[in-house]
C-alpha cells in the first residue's frame, strides 16, 4: 500500500497516472538502444577460430599428405582414399562453424542469404571433393601437375580422343566451379584490437589461406574480396566504426595471405615450365604442380 501511494505522489513515474504521453516507450526504446550497444562488440571467437585454423590445416592441407604417407593397399584406387574422408569431414565441419560464427555475430545477414550462401560452398566443396579424388588416382598413373590436362602422357594416348574432353570438364568443374563456389564492427577504438591468442592464430591462419588460394587458384576472388574489406572498413572509418577483434583477426590474416601470395608469385615468377602452365597476366601457381616439378621429380 505504501509504494502504490508513493507511486502515486510522483506523477512523473513511467507508467503512473500523470506520466507524461510516451515516456514509457521512450524509456523503453533508450533501454532497447543501450542494450543493441552493449551488444554491439562481440568478444573475440577464440574457440571457433581456432577449431577453423586446426580443421583448415588438418583436414584440407593435411589431406594430400595423408594420402602420400598410408599404404595405397589400405584404401584401393576404386574405393575412396584417406583423403577422401579427410575432404567428407571438412565439407561437414566446416559450414558447421561457418553457422556459428554467424550465430554469434552481433549483427547477422538475412537468414535466406546465408543458407543459399551455405549451400553454395558445400556444393562447390563437393565437386571439388570429386575433382580431387579423380586427380588423386591420376596422379598414381603418371598424371603430371605441372603439365595442363591435354599435355600430359596419360591423356594425350586416350582413344577416342573425345575422353580428352571429358577431363577437361572434369578439370574445368574441379579446379575453376569447385573452387569458386566455396558485422565485426565497434564504436569504441580502445576495443579494436587483438588479444595475444589471436594475434598466434594470425600467422596459421594467413599461411592456410595462401595455401587455398594459391592451390584453390581462386587469386581472382580473393583480391576482390579483400578490397571490398578494405572498402568497408575504411568506408565504416570515417563513421567512427572500427574492425571488432574478429574482424580484424579475419582482416589480418587476409592481409598476410596477399603478402605471401606476392611473394610466391615474384618467387616463381621466371620458372619456364610453370609459366606455361599457368598463361595470362594472372600468374599463380598451385604448391602441388611446384611439388611435382621440383620436389617429387628428384627422388
Amino acid at each position: 500500500m505504501e509504494a502504490a501511494a508513493r507511486r502515486r505522489q510522483h506523477p512523473g513515474a513511467a507508467g503512473g497516472p500523470g506520466a507524461q504521453p510516451g515516456a514509457s516507450f521512450l524509456q523503453a526504446r533508450h533501454s532497447s538502444v543501450k542494450a543493441d550497444e552493449a551488444a554491439s562488440t562481440a568478444p573475440f571467437h577464440l574457440d571457433l577460430w581456432f577449431y577453423f585454423t586446426l580443421q583448415n590445416w588438418v583436414l584440407d592441407f593435411g589431406r594430400p599428405i595423408a594420402m602420400l604417407v598410408f599404404p595405397l593397399e589400405w584404401f584401393p584406387l576404386n574405393k575412396p582414399s584417406v583423403g577422401d574422408y579427410f575432404h567428407m569431414a571438412y565439407n561437414i565441419i566446416t559450414p558447421f562453424l561457418l553457422l556459428k560464427l554467424i550465430e554469434r555475430s552481433p549483427r547477422t545477414l538475412p537468414r535466406s542469404m546465408v543458407y543459399v550462401s551455405i549451400i553454395t560452398f558445400i556444393m562447390g566443396a563437393s565437386i571439388h571433393l570429386v575433382g580431387d579424388s579423380v586427380n588423386h588416382r591420376l596422379i598414381f598413373s603418371g598424371y603430371q601437375n605441372h603439365l595442363s590436362v591435354r599435355e600430359n602422357p596419360i591423356i594425350k594416348n586416350l582413344k577416342p580422343e573425345t575422353l580428352i574432353d571429358s577431363f577437361e570438364l572434369l578439370y574445368y568443374y574441379d579446379e575453376y566451379l569447385g573452387h569458386s563456389m566455396c558485422g565485426c564492427f565497434t564504436p569504441t577504438k580502445a576495443e579494436s584490437s587483438m588479444p595475444g591468442a589471436a594475434l598466434l592464430l594470425v600467422v596459421p591462419s594467413g599461411l592456410y589461406y595462401w595455401y587455398l588460394v594459391t592451390e584453390g587458384q581462386i587469386f581472382i576472388l580473393f583480391i576482390f574480396t579483400f578490397f571490398a574489406m578494405l572498402a568497408l572498413v575504411l568506408h565504416q572509418k570515417r563513421k567512427r566504426l572500427f574492425l571488432d577483434s574478429n574482424g580484424l583477426f579475419l582482416f589480418s590474416s587476409f592481409a598476410l595471405t596477399l603478402l605471401l601470395v606476392a611473394l610466391w608469385v615474384a618467387w616463381l615468377w621466371n620458372d619456364p615450365v610453370l609459366r606455361k602452365k599457368y598463361p595470362g597476366v594472372i600468374y599463380v601457381p598451385e604448391p602441388w604442380a611446384f611439388y611435382t616439378l621440383h620436389v617429387s621429380s628428384r627422388h
